[in-house]
């Protein structure tokens, strides 16, 4: 079985320096070379010439022709790995650590994408000419520049109520978050020339007909025998329409009507229609599941190991079974800045807003108890269940709906222009053969 790992991840391989010291061969195998240098970092030739293989490979799979000339994509994929190099020295720099725990959570779950067992990953790994150690080190990079990319670029992104409202009441959020209908019509026709002597004749016929269907006619039978729609032959079936698509009234008319229901007949251009509602999917009320949840949260540090932030979350457990106050030790130990001085109160909260890892312990967690030590990428946490509740979200989901598709498009053009400017702003030195620009800095004095 191909593995999938292309889906879960960029591939982001470390090189290595080789250099053959096999006197058997008699020959001496050449160093590698430095390709860039990048501020206070260099890329390799070796790992150039690793990411170049895999490109073309990709290239070969998906059947997308002919790759590049080879000066053209070294140079296409050197800059490539300049820009993840720059985002990796930011990420050391901050100071962000991946630990083993996350690591090999992060392997399990693309594991588990892939539908496989750990030895199965390993195994396909390896029939794709990669380690499971690269593999993993692949990995630990991406989760570096992914939260290197969440402090400095999503962080800042801010989407404003005004935007939002803006957004619900465009064409464009409209023809998004609205209703979908499925649909079937039934159309009693008129010329654009009938005269008022037709136009009633033709009114008439059409609630004659809306009658028998009230009455319990078959609709699609109905629309077979005596609509003028080219859907007639399909029992009016006009499949799926946005409410965004339909012109007033239906628009309005629909959103009230429960399925299988059918509308008065509406005067068109085209003549009088009767519609009848099949099936609704989107924009339905949205009952959602709240949990009333308070938590500690201890961090590791430079001065305070993983082991001593694990037995910290341990004792406060401990204090806290033994009759102390969550609420006081919440205020005086928990490293979460939101919840910290409300006693670790998270207040009424959507699961889903969660990270795995935390919302699995509270969904596992009776309501006053409290849970065991646990680990998400945040650090260590107790939690308690105060409550569990199911509310009507229906326009918090749309709101949310328009906040993450605006949030979305603000981060694809505000990541673009962060990573022109990183690179902008960097001192490169490219010393690859042919290549232009040997030396780029931001600082006119380097």
């Amino acid at each position: 079985m191909k593995i999938k790992l292309s889906e879960c991840l960029r591939p982001l391989v470390l090189g290595a320096l080789f250099l053959g010291t096999a006197a058997a061969h008699a020959a001496v195998q050449p160093l590698d070379k430095v390709v860039a240098i990048v501020d206070n970092d260099v890329i390799m030739q070796s790992q150039l010439d690793q990411r170049v293989r895999e490109v073309q490979q990709t290239i070969a799979k998906r059947g997308q022709g002919m790759p590049p000339p080879a000066s053209v994509l070294d140079q296409q994929v050197l800059e490539r790995l300049i820009v993840e190099n720059l985002q990796l020295q930011i990420g050391e720099r901050s100071g962000i650590r991946i630990t083993d725990e996350e690591l090999n959570q992060a392997i399990g779950t693309i594991a588990q994408r892939n539908n496989m067992t750990l030895d199965q990953f390993r195994q396909a790994l390896a029939h794709d000419g990669l380690s499971y150690d690269d593999a993993r080190e692949q990995v630990r990079r991406e989760m570096i520049i992914s939260r290197v990319r969440q402090r400095r670029v999503a962080e800042r992104i801010q989407v404003t109520d005004q935007e939002v409202k803006n957004f619900l009441a465009s064409d464009l959020g409209k023809a998004q978050l609205s209703e979908e209908y499925h649909l079937a019509n039934i159309l009693v026709p008129t010329s654009d020339s009938a005269s008022s002597s037709e136009v009633q004749a033709a009114a008439q016929k059409a609630e004659d007909l809306y009658k028998q269907l009230k009455q319990g006619a078959d609709f699609a039978q109905m629309a077979i025998a005596r609509s003028g729609s080219d859907t007639a032959l399909d029992g009016g079936d006009m499949g799926w329409r946005k409410a965004g698509q339909l012109p007033p009234p239906f628009d309005r008319m629909l959103s009230s009507m429960p399925t299988g229901d059918i509308t008065p007949p509406v005067r068109t251009p085209g003549g009088f229609i009767i519609l009848k509602l099949l099936d609704k999917r989107g924009g339905q009320t949205v009952m959602v599941d709240e949990v009333h949840v308070r938590h500690i949260l201890i961090k590791p540090s430079e001065i305070r190991t993983e082991a001593q932030t694990k037995e910290l979350a341990q004792k406060l457990y401990d204090r806290i079974q033994s009759g102390e106050d969550f609420a006081t030790l919440a205020k005086t130990y928990s490293e979460d800045p939101g919840s910290a001085l409300n006693g670790g109160d998270l207040n009424w909260i959507d699961p889903n807003a969660l990270v795995p890892e935390f919302r699995e312990v509270m969904a596992e967690t009776p309501q006053g108890v409290l849970s065991k030590p646990f680990r998400t990428q945040y650090g260590w946490h107790v939690l308690e269940v105060l409550g569990r509740r199911s509310t009507d979200s229906t326009t918090q989901a749309r709101e949310q709906q328009a906040m993450n598709a605006l949030r979305n498009r603000k981060y694809d053009e505000e990541l673009q222009s962060w990573l022109r400017q990183i690179r902008d702003e960097a001192y490169v030195e490219i010393k690859l053969p042919g290549a232009t620009n040997q030396a780029e800095s931001a600082d006119p004095a380097q």
